[in-house]
């Protein structure tokens, strides 16, 4: 059994406005294990894309709770779960084709489930017609040394002293 070194769970609405604050949050939650610029926009990428598929095919707009829950296990891996309980998927392999939509061409791009598997290492959904989806990712953090540094005011006051 994998130690967990932190983890997460909220619940939101399903509005767009909460696609930035799970953004937000995933970032935020992320911050303790000082990932890239790159690690960090990539999962925020595919947390964003998960969440917007909820709102916008899972509960078409309707309305609903998401649920976005997040573990680090004590060896760097990051596992993400973005829930809801709308419409379901009738064929998930079909939607994870890339350029599939069930909008119209000019509304959706049809590219979400491929954002999430280029950006994460990897990717599963699970979903029900009529219950929901519960997209899981996952990534893996390496871990970084600690970059040695000397704290700014001790650098000041050796350097006016005149040593090196």
């Amino acid at each position: 059994m994998e130690t967990l070194k932190n983890q997460i769970c909220m619940e939101f609405e399903a509005i767009s406005e909460n696609e930035r604050l799970a953004r937000v949050v995933i970032a935020a939650f992320l911050a303790g294990i000082d990932p890239t610029i790159d690690e960090l926009e990539d999962v925020k990428t595919a947390v964003s894309e998960a969440v917007t598929n909820a709102i916008i095919h899972g509960y078409k707009e309707r309305g609903g709770k998401v649920i976005l829950r997040a573990t680090i296990s004590a060896d760097g891996e990051l596992a993400v779960d973005i829930i809801d309980h709308g419409v379901g998927i009738i064929n998930v392999e079909q939607a994870m084709q890339p350029l599939f939509t069930t909008g119209t061409p000019n509304e959706r791009s049809g590219m979400g489930f491929s954002f999430m598997e280029a950006f994460m290492d990897r990717l599963d959904v699970e979903s029900r017609p009529g219950e929901g989806t519960c997209v899981h990712m996952w990534k893996r953090f390496e871990e970084r040394k600690p970059v040695e540094t000397k704290p700014i005011l001790q650098a000041a006051v050796w350097n006016r002293s005149g040593r090196e």
